[in-house]
């Protein structure tokens, strides 16, 4: 049954109590003073706190943030010779379980530590849910057991405990926010909010305003205050996807709240202060990005406090069975069609592509290769994409490595060889596909964005078609 701690001053009510309660298999503790009930909370576990209102060096109700502080928070009934209307509203409010005047009903007693102990029992049968189901979803939907893949797992449950700002590196479609949410679900704050923002969707003055919100009149179009999505996430943790996209000014203020916890709404002329932990995520190298100064250094270090790799699905091809098996199931659910399953040289033509895209392209894959294919079980040619599933040659990179190597110099200026290199590969194919962006990125395996920047970059605008 229950472990009910008893406090009163009075010694005979405490026996009275006690007695009562064994006879029921409670099992009961006492204390006679306010400091005695404490020192009890803080050394023992109990299920229901069952408090005198009055005690010699203080009110009942002074344990309710003692209850709080215990692991639990054991339920507080409260006891009084002086019940009145108003004290028991008061105690409710503040936190009390149930209200008992004297003298009581022993049923009363027994049947509101009845109610205590079932509340208390599904408190903790919940908090032990809880911890399984953050325990066995730990790592959300990262799927593999590939050395890459269990290395991230750790890395994910070391840094989660932590309050540090985290920056997630990764190609595109290798699952950044996936990592994220991971970190949130196993940190302290995974009860609280987790909110998410594209830096590359949204223009420079309307993410500002997204991020920090605004006053009424602060721009045209502003006919009300607005809060801004660090304030949404407060207690929580915000998410800003592509970091690397930020407008330089727009890096300042983000740098501000980094170092004072404080935001301040576009128009305000006073900030708010915010608890929240930011974690933030980019495809790029942000350090080659501040040496060509569209990132800012010293929120490049605030950032990266601690930097976590996603791998590139081709660093960990091994999981690729188990993540097409994934997709096939999830499809086969979206669809509301029959799952099919992947025969042996499906996985093997899978298994042998270089994914430029990574596991959002397998996905794509998968699901239309589930589409087109006729047969329940699908097989390496449904996966016969032209351009796209073409067998990627690492034989072929090597040996053009090498020649180029053969060609060379015993001394070289890397950098400036391999920036030559990509500006020809780029020119090469925008004319092969007659300008077209979309169509040199897919060729190059790139995404747009990651092409548009390279052109920009290298000044290659005259070789795209208008």
């Amino acid at each position: 049954m229950a472990r009910v701690l008893v406090i009163d001053d009075e010694a005979n009510m405490r026996r009275i109590l006690s007695a009562l309660l064994r006879q029921h298999d409670h099992e009961v503790g006492e204390a006679d003073t306010l400091a005695a009930a404490k020192a009890s909370l803080a050394t023992a576990s109990w299920d229901v706190i069952l408090s005198d209102q009055r005690l010699p060096d203080g009110l009942g109700m002074d344990l309710l943030k003692a209850c709080r502080d215990c692991d639990l928070s054991p339920p507080l009934i409260m006891l009084t010779a002086f019940g009145t209307v108003d004290l028991a509203v008061s105690a409710m409010r503040q936190g009390a379980f149930d209200f008992i005047t004297k003298p009581f009903d022993p049923d009363a007693v027994l049947a509101a530590i009845d109610r205590a102990f079932e509340h208390s029992r599904l408190v903790r049968e919940n908090a032990r849910l809880r911890e399984e189901v953050r325990r066995l979803a730990g790592s959300d939907n990262l799927i593999g057991e590939s050395p890459p893949m269990n290395a991230l797992r750790d890395l994910i449950r070391r840094v989660a405990v932590t309050d540090a700002t985290v920056l997630i590196n990764g190609e595109t479609g290798t699952g950044k926010e996936l990592v994220a949410r991971a970190i949130h679900r196993n940190s302290r704050r995974a009860d609280k909010p987790f909110v998410a923002v594209n830096c590359a969707a949204l223009p420079e003055p309307l993410l500002e305003s997204q991020l920090f919100g605004h006053e009424r009149g602060a721009f045209t179009g502003a006919d009300r205050v607005r809060s801004g999505l660090f304030e949404a996430a407060h207690g929580g943790t915000l998410f800003l996807d592509e970091a690397g996209e930020m407008a330089l000014p727009l890096q300042a203020k983000l740098l501000r709240v980094l170092v004072d916890k404080e935001v301040m709404r576009v128009g305000a002329t006073s900030s708010r202060k915010v608890d929240v932990r930011i974690l933030a995520a980019t495809h790029r190298n942000l350090e080659h990005q501040i040496k060509d100064g569209s990132f800012r250094e010293d929120l490049y270090f605030r950032l990266a406090v601690v930097p976590v790799c996603v791998p590139a699905l081709r660093d960990h091809s091994d999981d690729i069975p188990a993540l097409a098996t994934l997709f096939l199931r999830h499809i086969a659910e979206e669809l509301k069609v029959p799952e099919r399953s992947l025969a042996p040289d499906a996985l093997e033509k899978l298994r042998r592509y270089h994914y430029p895209g990574n596991i959002r392209e397998l996905r794509n894959l998968v699901e239309r290769a589930y589409i087109l294919g006729q047969s329940t079980v699908l097989h390496s040619e449904d996966f016969l994409v032209p351009n796209l599933l073409a067998p990627h040659a690492p034989q072929q990179s090597h040996a053009a490595v090498g020649a180029l190597m053969d060609g060379l110099d015993e001394s070289i200026d890397l950098r400036s060889t391999l920036e030559d290199v990509e500006r020809k590969l780029i020119v090469r194919a925008l004319h092969a596909v007659g300008g077209s962006q979309a169509e040199a990125a897919r060729k190059l395996g790139l995404s747009r964005s990651d092409l548009a920047y390279k052109i920009k970059k290298h000044d290659l605008r005259s070789h795209v078609s208008t």
